[in-house]
């Protein structure tokens, strides 16, 4: 309990304080994670999602990405969800930097959301970059992957695959949160992917206190100054209670 109100502390003295979510925000919400023991990568393998292999087999891939991800479309927010809306509403974070493509946090209530793996929602053309709501494209049957209706491209899940950049805007815009926040919480992430996981760092580095919420240990523990071991479906509504 001190622990959890030492955070409510900070946020309450913070000018701004980011979150940066990970895949344990979302499992309670009966989304798979992608590296635990029941993870995505232990059914499925992870080449299948690299974009050499999408260009190779577009229609391969849009059939094995609407079969595994489409029934996230389903989900809906969880208290850890909520409690970080709750927690923007209040002006007590400024944004949500996400490494998930659920949409959840937006229909949590989240206003500003920077998703640094592209989300769910769209699909985009591999040609002209043209973007389209996920829901138009996956209308009728996927026999083959679906084609640009502006250019006739080849259209891509707008999500990003092994070998891809992040987009350029949402990194940068991370970024700049990152080097800006005066609190920076680590929360449902193992912190093991690049570049997600220099962000805690560079916000270290600018003199930020770093608090990480999660299960189990991470990969940047060492630098942390609190660290709160939990369900962050239980511990974030309760930092909430008490701002």
């Amino acid at each position: 309990m001190d622990e959890l109100r030492e955070v409510a502390d900070l946020l309450n003295r913070s000018n701004c304080a980011v979150a940066l979510t990970g895949a344990g925000v979302s499992t309670p919400s009966g989304i798979p994670d992608f590296r635990g023991p029941q993870g995505l990568w232990r059914r499925i393998d992870p080449r299948r999602f690299e974009i050499a292999y999408f260009y190779a087999h577009p229609g391969e891939v849009w059939r094995l990405f609407v079969d595994t991800f489409l029934a996230q479309a389903e989900a809906k927010p969880n208290p850890a969800h909520l409690a970080l809306a709750e927690l923007e509403a209040k002006g007590k974070i400024c944004a949500v930097i996400t490494q998930n493509v659920d949409g959840l946090h937006q229909r949590a209530g989240s206003k500003r959301v920077i998703e640094l793996h592209g989300s769910l929602r769209y699909a985009v053309c591999t040609s002209c970059g043209a973007r389209f709501p996920l829901s138009e494209v996956l209308k009728g049957p996927i026999d083959d992957a679906p084609r640009c209706r502006v250019c006739g491209g080849v259209l891509k899940p707008d999500v990003v695959f092994f070998g891809e950049p992040l987009p350029y805007e949402a990194l940068q815009d991370a970024m700049m949160l990152a080097e800006l926040s005066d609190v920076f919480m680590a929360i449902g992430t193992s912190l093991a992917v690049a570049p997600a996981n220099r962000l805690p760092l560079i916000a270290k580095r600018k003199g930020a206190k770093l608090v990480i919420i999660n299960q189990d240990p991470t990969e940047l523990d060492e630098f942390a100054d609190i660290i709160i071991r939990g369900k962050v479906e239980e511990i974030l509504p309760r930092i909430a209670e008490l701002i």
